[in-house]
């Protein structure tokens, strides 16, 4: 039986998650040193971040560490579970994107808010869907996200609130040898799927590299039958202890705003205006990693310079 995801338990779809086949590469537990950043970062997932230096939250990374004149060190450990657990265990100092509130961390303000998406082709008979309340979707080819688990998210949820449970094709939410977070947005373009149902950063930014036309339709901020939603605000973590550290990139965020929302609009991220605290979000977030070990002491560092 599926489950409904908690806050610990949701991996970032196809943005956040990633899979065994990736070894840490952590540097030993440190505190705060004046004039470097360590920032946690995966090595292999686009539009998030690589070891290229290509991912949007490698920009923002490169901007708050050129705001504070600071070395910028990346600490690189696959999105899933323990992701947190590295930065609570001083292996690096700043994780670019964690869910607005999240309790095992000290979140900063809201930067952004994303949500999940119906993505289909633009030459597609179901290219004019709005929500997952389309009596069409019963008889369509839908493409989902799945988890390392037997939890679902929050489109799943809302599908199978409107009886849509059997046509539903799923597609990993992290990187191995074999599969890519992109697979689903690539089942759109290729015609293996009539729609999908993927969060926002990820359709947006491979949506744009498509050869075939595509379209993206947000979903609602909140599913009125399912009552699940599925926007969410989306800001920077530190350890909860780093209070200074906090009211630095709160500065930050403030004043590189314009450059920030440059940054994400140039990756193609759908984005909406960010809710005040204790509004239509709940306890649960987009996929995101879960809780777990933090990984054992390496002397690998990966810094640029």
């Amino acid at each position: 039986m599926l489950r409904a995801p908690t806050l610990r338990s949701l991996a970032l779809v196809a943005s956040l998650t990633a899979g065994a086949s990736v070894t840490a590469e952590a540097q030993r537990p440190s505190p705060l040193q004046p004039g470097i950043l360590r920032v946690c970062n995966d090595p292999d997932n686009m539009p998030f971040s690589n070891q290229k230096g290509e991912g949007f939250e490698n920009k923002l990374a490169e901007l708050i560490a050129s705001d504070w004149k600071a070395k910028l060190e990346y600490v690189w450990y696959p999105t899933r579970r323990g992701y947190f657990r590295i930065l609570n265990g001083r292996y690096c100092d700043l994780i670019i994107q964690a869910p607005g509130g999240l309790d095992i961390t000290g979140t900063t303000t809201p930067y952004y808010r994303s949500g999940y998406v119906l993505l289909t082709r633009r030459d597609s008979k179901l290219a004019d869907l709005k929500s997952l309340a389309d009596p069409r979707l019963k008889k369509a080819r839908i493409g989902v996200t799945l988890l390392p688990s037997d939890e679902q998210l929050p489109p799943t949820m809302a599908l199978s609130h409107y009886g849509v449970v059997g046509n539903l094709n799923g597609y990993l939410g992290w990187y191995d040898d074999e599969h890519r977070p992109e697979d689903i947005v690539n089942a759109v373009a290729n015609d293996s799927v009539d729609v999908a149902i993927v969060w926002g950063p990820l359709a947006g930014y491979f949506a744009k590299q498509s050869k075939v036309p595509l379209k993206i339709t947000p979903l609602a901020d909140r599913d009125s039958v399912a009552d699940v939603p599925f926007r969410y605000n989306i800001g920077m973590a530190v350890r909860r202890s780093e209070k200074e550290l906090r009211d630095s990139l709160e500065r930050t965020l403030k004043e590189k705003a314009p450059q920030i929302q440059a940054i994400l609009k140039e990756y193609g991220i759908p984005m909406f205006p960010v809710t005040a605290a204790g509004g239509d979000d709940d306890d649960d977030g987009p996929p995101k990693p879960a809780a777990g070990p933090a990984p054992a002491d390496t002397s690998r560092t990966a810094r640029k310079d």
